[in-house]
């Protein structure tokens, strides 16, 4: 259990994160060019009334298929489960430093019958594949960038990313193949952390990386390729948003192409890793990646774009958790309720 000092210290670094990603999203727009705000206001005020429907629509669609990995991985949980699960999560990562979201993943699991070493289990693996999938997307980027003749001067550093997805999907195989290796991947894992942070036990990271595969191991086989299909239908699904959002803004296939709107979101993709998933910093790159695209003249309605695009994909979600885990409190207390009647029936004569 985490102590005052150390919630306190996530919640100043949560802090600090968030406005270092303001700074520099203001240094990167700037150098873009001159903000003419009441250009960004203008593009907003072009919404009507059925727009928005569609984009509930489409946010919908990206949440079912963001909390897919949870169905798959975490036999006799549905869909319908695997998703206020997510959305419960997704609301306490917006308001609590970690690890609040995985503690009412796992609270939600046991009431549901589950126990909480298969719920945490499966919890992980969906975080791992959104990761693998989140710092892959930058190779899609790359071979866009030779359909289209691109730029790739300033975008090497994204190896970087292709990097770290190859490396966190060879550490969770390596985990997976047998007991043999998972025990001697946490030992080493835990000898390496324990010489940056004190007290850290190999031997507990050990059997934490055993229990992991012998929890999951029955299940990757079937999930990993269903939840992988999934995480990239969620992204597509945003990258859809994302382009709905610039039309619906008055930013003309004429002006930025679908393939330039992509290209400049995946390659900010990563960072959204990000708190409050890269807000301002993968903003502002993609806004930068769309002026030299289309010209200053799209930058104020682009602006405006990624500020619906934040409303719905951060705000309609959190909004969606508060009633998920309203929902889910009030059917256990009725489950619990009824329980406890079923056992104090009075006895037949």
């Amino acid at each position: 259990m985490p102590t005052l000092s150390s919630r306190s210290r996530r919640r100043w670094t949560r802090f600090t994160i968030l406005v270092a990603a303001v700074v520099i999203a203001v240094v990167i727009i700037d150098r873009v060019g001159q903000v003419e705000w009441p250009a960004v206001w203008d593009a907003l005020s072009q919404l009507t009334w059925w727009q928005p429907l569609i984009l509930l629509t489409m946010v919908a669609a990206r949440q079912l298929f963001k909390a897919s990995p949870l169905h798959f991985y975490i036999e006799n949980v549905s869909l319908g489960r695997a998703t206020q699960n997510d959305l419960g999560a997704i609301l306490m990562a917006t308001i609590a430093p970690a690890p609040a979201d995985y503690a009412i993943r796992v609270t939600m699991f046991t009431s549901w019958g589950l126990s909480a070493a298969r719920g945490l289990a499966g919890a992980t693996m969906n975080t791992v594949t959104v990761m693998v999938v989140r710092f892959a997307l930058p190779l899609v980027g790359f071979i866009m960038l030779v359909m289209i003749g691109g730029d790739f001067s300033y975008r090497w550093a994204d190896l970087f990313s292709l990097l770290i997805s190859a490396a966190i999907a060879a550490c969770v195989l390596v985990v997976l193949h047998s007991d043999a290796l998972a025990r001697a991947f946490g030992t080493h894992a835990g000898r390496i952390v324990g010489r940056i942070r004190r007290g850290v036990d190999p031997e507990r990271w050990a059997q934490s990386c055993t229990d992991f595969r012998g929890h999951i191991s029955a299940r990757v086989r079937y999930g990993l390729p269903r939840s992988l299909a999934g995480v990239i239908a969620m992204v597509l699904a945003d990258l859809a948003i994302v382009v709905f959002c610039l039309r619906f803004v008055g930013v003309s296939p004429a002006e930025v192409g679908i393939l330039d709107i992509a290209i400049a979101y995946i390659f900010a993709f990563p960072l959204t890793i990000l708190p409050f998933s890269g807000i301002a910093i993968v903003d502002s790159l993609i806004i930068a990646a769309l002026v030299q695209s289309g010209g200053h003249a799209v930058e104020a309605p682009a602006i405006a774009a990624l500020v619906i695009w934040r409303v719905y994909t951060l705000g309609v979600p959190a909004l969606a958790g508060l009633v998920a885990i309203g929902l889910w409190r009030r059917t256990t207390r009725r489950t619990t309720t009824d329980a406890a009647l079923a056992g104090h029936e009075p006895e037949s004569p």
